[in-house]
């Protein structure tokens, strides 16, 4: 390994993070530095890369090869896959994912920053806030990223000058205030010569604040995960061809939210059936006497009640009603029609009332999208209502209705069950990714909080 500044102890805790923005803003770059500053790289890693940059005319090492996996992106030095990478500090264990710049690869962003917890966008100095800067912050907090690092990268290309990072700063706190992010941080710093990414250099002694390694390594992530509401998508059910176990039923799958106990009241939805949690089992065949998400599990239930592939199990309703009238709102919808926050995603423009397949949890069912409400400008995130197509990268609400019913949260409530994909049913391609966010009634929760920013 390179670099002995970083040790790759334990970590405490995993932070999911992917790096956003325009292309050729050095996205790929700063993951090279980190990756070689935080002594992520190997030996025969590092002198591969030497030679690639040496055969291309240039000296040292490019770190942005670090990333740029695929033979299109090296030949073009850009980014068109999502490439994931590991690293670890003493402090914590880190995930990301390197998206593309280029707008027809916002799709791919979507994909990459759909488990994200954190986004690091990057901006050129020398070209302040552009289309692909806005399009990512604002796809990041429609998939609910509340927190948002501006990376003003290759400040070393305008003489690390103040006044350039403070006006990009000032630019992106405007467009910031129309989206829902309560923890922006800004950052100045030169990924190609290492300024505030893990070190801090000489360079920008005005600035006073964290350089990005030490702000991932304690920066407070709020938990997405929701441990309120019980929901249990059925992956498969259980039937072992076994004498002893000729009537056993175990229901498999993962918590995607909430926790279970044995002996709690459980209703199956859509159909209603209830019963009761007999045994909860891990699948080493352990017994366990509560599991929480995202574990995966297998539940057994008192009763021998109908339960499909795709079934949702949930706390039972009048357990609901019985403790207290306002946790009545955290029910699942069960529904055949819901508003959605749609991007599409496919070369193929949207066919309004053609039947399409959307995969919900472990349900897929038939599918038509009956109307669009408005498309959001990126660039203003004004809504457009006069729209008669919705293209590649575009993104509207829609309004949309199903064969069979869904059991649903809104996205801001429940990532997992609030969130699809469109499917096309001849190509069997993923068009759209969706999110729900309110039924006819508008009965959907919203969260709100205070706006943080730092510099």
């Amino acid at each position: 390994m390179v670099n002995e500044k970083h040790s790759l102890a334990p970590a405490t805790d995993l932070l999911r993070f992917i790096t956003a923005g325009s292309v050729d803003d050095g996205k790929s770059t700063l993951i090279g530095r980190l990756l070689y500053d935080s002594k992520a790289i190997f030996a025969d890693q590092l002198d591969a890369i030497e030679r690639v940059t040496r055969r291309r005319g240039m000296e040292g090492a490019d770190l942005a090869l670090l990333t740029d996996g695929l033979t299109a992106e090296r030949e073009q030095g850009i980014t068109i896959d999502v490439a994931y990478r590991y690293f670890a500090t003493p402090k914590r264990k880190f995930i990301v994912a390197d998206t593309p710049g280029h707008e027809q690869y916002t799709r791919n962003m979507v994909t990459g920053a759909s488990t994200a917890s954190l986004v690091v966008i990057l901006i050129d100095a020398r070209k302040g806030v552009r289309t692909q800067s806005r399009r990512h912050a604002y796809i990041a907090s429609l998939l609910g990223i509340r927190h948002l690092v501006v990376a003003v990268n290759k400040m070393d290309l305008v003489g690390y000058s103040e006044g350039v990072f403070e006006q990009i700063k000032s630019e992106f706190i405007e467009f910031c205030a129309k989206l829902d992010a309560h923890d922006l941080h800004f950052i100045p710093m030169s990924s190609l010569h290492g300024d505030m990414v893990v070190e801090r250099g000489d360079n920008m002694p005005w600035y006073q604040g964290s350089t990005l390694l030490n702000l991932l390594e304690n920066i407070v992530v709020a938990d997405t995960l929701n441990l309120r509401d019980f929901r249990f998508p059925v992956q498969f059910v259980s039937r072992p061809q076994r004498p002893d176990l000729h009537d056993f039923r175990g229901y498999m799958g993962r918590i995607e939210s909430g926790c279970v106990q044995v002996g709690d009241a459980v209703t199956v939805l859509p159909g209603g059936h209830t019963s009761k949690v007999k045994e909860i089992y891990a699948f080493s065949d352990r017994k366990l006497p509560e599991a929480c998400a995202p574990q995966s599990v297998m539940l057994t239930l008192e009763d021998d009640i109908d339960v499909c592939h795709g079934d949702m199990i949930v706390h039972r309703l009048d357990r609901l009603f019985e403790e207290t009238a306002v946790y009545q709102g955290h029910l699942p919808r069960v529904e055949k029609e819901f508003d959605a926050i749609l991007c599409w995603l496919d070369n193929e423009p949207m066919d309004l009332g053609r039947s399409y397949l959307i995969k919900h949890t472990t349900h897929t069912v038939k599918a038509t999208i009956q109307s669009m409400h408005y498309k959001v400008d990126v660039n203003t995130l004004e809504h457009c209502a006069n729209i008669n197509a919705l293209r590649m990268n575009e993104i509207a609400r829609v309004s949309i209705k199903t064969q069979q019913p869904l059991v649903w949260d809104a996205y801001v409530d429940n990532r997992a069950t609030g969130g699809f994909i469109v499917i096309d049913q001849e190509t069997n391609g993923t068009v759209a990714a969706g999110l729900i966010n309110r039924d006819k009634a508008g009965l959907a929760r919203s969260h709100t909080g205070k706006k943080r920013v730092s510099a």
